[in-house]
């Protein structure tokens, strides 16, 4: 059985829409929740599909006005992507990383072969529906639309607005290397090419000893300028090189063949310093930004692999959010390291295949007046990317298990500490964004959980003021943590306000109508914009005997010129990545210095707990 089928998804349809579970105490089941989680499962089927539940899950209600006003805070949200006409780098896009201590060849071109391929079998399992739904509770399905363009999608830049164009298949990739742009085939008459042809393939083009052609090396900066002016330019080049540009913008997904090394393994230490840290900020900032004219930012995500054989991701953000790509990344890693391997000189397991035809270098026919527009595109993304500062620290001092023995939930204890470490930073309060996804309901994406509460900022305050005893501090981080897990809770299940109010400003705008109230909203800025990595599928690793063999996460830029961009990944039980970045523009912001704070309001939060006590000495 696929799933629910004709006769049941009304049914599974009413059951989807009860979010009573979502409000209950962390750790306790009603026997309403219980028997619900029983008829879902019988409802579902034995092998639920993808995309089984799409039918039957409920749309997103539109919450009551006065509901919203009543809830509604100082606020500002940037959401829509396709209408912006920023750059993609930096202001849209994000990145995912490779293993934090470990590479599992130095080969670039084998580690480019088995990442191929892994990305290849997850599109096949994707086109066969073969990957499983994601679950909340092992029970309540989500949404699994975004799903559908993680492959051969771009997006196309436009005048006033972009659009995504997908195609239903692609039989090759694109890549760069050295300023040159090639296709490569990734299947035969027999199907994928194995994880060695593919190397075979990728090394001819790091031998190809042939130079790029005038203003070629530079052309990708292209997408990383301005939209209405990419748009304009696009238009002459899809003209004088469209057979180029459609294998560009056709191809399942870019590669990029980065010339240097990334992302030196960190070692042993509980946190790495010197150097070590220094590289792992080089390395965020590379799939970040690269050099601003090596990357192809229009395509869903580019795969990039350095040439110490690190690897990452740049992922465009308007098609989907990142715990897709997530999903896609983790099944990555492990695939290539786990399932596929490598020899013992480091290359991929298999025999080449000599018979393949060389990757075809592409040309480029490249009239005079885009050499001045590419020109202007390389040295506006220079300097986007020469003013991103990037900060990137693994804290080893405690994970999730210590918050789970404090009956905490272990977003919220960090959300809680972040307002404790940004006040410190600061020295005050400040709009805060954390990223909420909706996809308990049919196509939904992300709603906003505003972190900087009153019962936060009565905490920090207690903190700070050192007026109150640590069980004193403890209750107020508590009912703090517990208004949090409220929001998150409320988001989650379509009671959130800031998608409303935007929806709103939206129709102000369509029918002309003045509002004071929805234009004060659309002008303030987040100044501190946080998400939470999700780890999706620790089946795949083996964190006990390989603990150094998990996903150390990604990162974004800054909401606000003044802001910072901080994300988080728990990576095994007693480890959580940052990774946080600012503008080195701004005299108010320091990546590295709100990284210490960061540090140090972990330590002090954990003191408050009685066996948490001995980290702070230790530290």
């Amino acid at each position: 059985m696929g799933g629910p089928d004709l006769h049941t998804h009304v049914a599974l349809r009413l059951l989807l829409s009860y979010h009573g579970w979502l409000l209950e105490t962390h750790g306790v089941m009603s026997s309403p929740t219980k028997t619900w989680l029983a008829l879902v499962r019988i409802f579902s089927g034995r092998h639920p599909m993808l995309f089984s539940y799409q039918r039957s899950l409920p749309r997103q209600p539109v919450p009551a006005v006065q509901d919203t006003v009543r809830k509604v805070s100082d606020w500002w949200e940037e959401f829509v992507y396709l209408r912006s006409r920023n750059s993609l780098m930096v202001n849209s896009n994000y990145y995912m990383m490779d293993f934090l201590n470990v590479t599992p060849t130095p080969v670039q071109a084998a580690r480019a072969g088995n990442a191929v391929h892994a990305l290849l079998l997850y599109r096949h399992r994707l086109n066969r529906q073969e990957i499983f739904p994601t679950l909340l509770m092992g029970m309540r399905p989500l949404c699994s639309a975004q799903y559908e363009k993680i492959f051969n999608t771009t997006r196309i830049p436009g005048v006033h607005r972009d659009h995504i164009h997908h195609l239903r298949d692609s039989r090759h990739v694109a890549v760069f290397h050295r300023g040159r742009f090639f296709r490569v085939g990734t299947h035969s008459q027999s199907g994928l090419l194995s994880p060695r042809a593919l190397e075979q393939q990728f090394q001819r083009i790091l031998d190809d000893p042939s130079p790029a052609c005038p203003h070629e090396e530079h052309l990708a900066a292209l997408t990383a300028a301005p939209r209405d002016m990419w748009a304009q330019v696009r238009k002459s080049l899809k003209t004088q090189a469209e057979e180029a540009l459609e294998a560009v913008e056709g191809a399942a997904f870019f590669v990029s063949l980065d010339s240097e090394p990334a992302g030196d393994a960190a070692g042993d230490t509980p946190e790495p310093s010197g150097d070590s840290a220094a590289s792992l900020d080089a390395y965020a900032h590379a799939l970040l930004a690269g050099r601003g004219h090596d990357r192809w930012f229009d395509k869903s995500f580019s795969l990039i692999i350095f040439s110490n054989g690190k690897l990452g991701l740049s992922v465009e953000h308007a098609w989907a959010d990142c715990p897709i790509s997530g999903h896609m990344w983790e099944f990555t890693l492990a695939t290539e390291c786990f399932q596929l391997g490598y020899s013992a000189d480091g290359h991929c397991k298999g025999h080449p295949d000599p018979s393949l035809p060389q990757p075809q270098r592409l040309h480029w026919d490249l009239p005079d007046k885009i050499h001045l527009s590419i020109s202007l595109a390389l040295r506006g993304a220079q300097a986007l990317a020469e003013n991103i500062d990037c900060h990137v620290f693994p804290f080893s001092h405690f994970g999730k298990s210590f918050i789970k023995r404090c009956h905490l939930s272990s977003d919220s204890f960090i959300q809680t500490a972040l307002q404790l470490a940004h006040f410190r930073d600061r020295g005050r309060f400040c709009l805060t964004y954390e990223s909420a996804m909706t996809r308990l309901f049919l196509e939904g994406r992300t709603e906003t959980v505003r972190s900087c509460t009153r019962e936060a900022c009565s905490f920090v305050r207690a903190m700070e003021h050192q007026e109150k005893t640590d069980p004193q501090c403890l209750a107020l981080f508590r009912l703090a943590v517990d208004k949090h897990q409220a929001l998150l809770k409320a988001a989650m299940s379509g009671q959130g306000v800031d998608r409303h109010l935007f929806a709103l400003y939206i129709v102000s705008q369509f029918l002309r109508l003045q509002s004071p109230f929805l234009d004060q909203v659309h002008s303030e800025q987040w100044q501190l914009a946080t998400s939470q990595i999700p780890v999706q599928q620790m089946h795949l690793f083996d964190i006990h005997n390989y603990p150094d063999y998990v996903s150390s996460g990604g990162g974004f830029g800054p909401a606000d010129e003044h802001g910072y961009g901080v994300s988080y990944i728990f990576t095994g039980e007693d480890t959580i990545t940052f990774h946080i970045s600012s503008k080195k523009s701004s005299t108010r912001t320091d990546s590295h210095r709100l990284g210490q704070h960061i540090r140090d309001a972990l330590l002090d939060v954990a003191a408050l707990f009685q066996e948490g006590q001995h980290l702070k000495r230790r530290a």
